[in-house]
């Protein structure tokens, strides 16, 4: 029997260093998406007029006009933003605690995305006019005659299609995929234990 001692276990990669690693770039794509946001808005107010025609940028498909959005959606909740505030709050506390337990690059940048559309819309309405939590969204990017939007939406909507494709291949936060109905096993370290004889 070999005289040498084991060689030693692979040492499996340091899943607290990885989870940090991708709540990092969550968070990270948040703030970008929060600052283009955000940014968007400013020249939307110092660059449009409310109330003025659109202004056209791919025909009548794409145009600029600015608007103050007191709904949640579709013209709907006018009566109700403070709920609607509190609402997004709530949403955007379960983001930041599934953040946590990121381990795959493609949750990563969809609720980074998700987080910082959210926010973006929640600045809106914590302090804009016409107080706080009652604040009415900046919407400027209009769609034909269809809606109009914003960054902080574009990202919510990147967000809810990439959390679609995602349920659908069966990839878990954790980065294992879904296979048959069961998790599929995370790879295990290598058996190096010595077998000479």
């Amino acid at each position: 029997m070999s005289t040498e001692p084991d060689a030693p276990s692979v040492v499996p990669e340091n899943v607290p260093a990885r989870r940090r690693n991708h709540a990092l770039m969550a968070v990270v794509i948040a703030v970008l998406v929060v600052a283009a946001d955000q940014l968007s808005k400013w020249w939307a107010m110092s660059s449009l007029e409310l109330g003025a025609p659109q202004r056209n940028v791919l025909g009548d498909f794409l145009s600029f006009r600015l608007v103050m959005n007191p709904y949640a959606a579709l013209g709907l909740g006018a009566g109700y933003t403070w709920v609607i505030t509190v609402v997004v709050v709530v949403v955007v506390a379960v983001i930041i605690r599934f953040i946590g337990r990121i381990r795959s690059v493609w949750w990563a940048v969809t609720l980074g995305m998700l987080l910082g559309g959210a926010v973006g819309n929640l600045a809106d309405r914590l302090f804009r006019e016409p107080g706080f939590a009652r604040g009415h969204v900046v919407d400027f990017i209009g769609y034909a005659h269809w809606f109009t939007g914003n960054v902080a939406d574009i990202a919510i909507v990147a967000a809810a299609i990439l959390l679609a494709l995602l349920s659908v291949i069966g990839l878990g936060l954790d980065g294992t995929r879904e296979e048959h109905g069961k998790a599929a096993e995370p790879d295990a370290p290598a058996d190096t234990t010595s077998r000479d004889a």
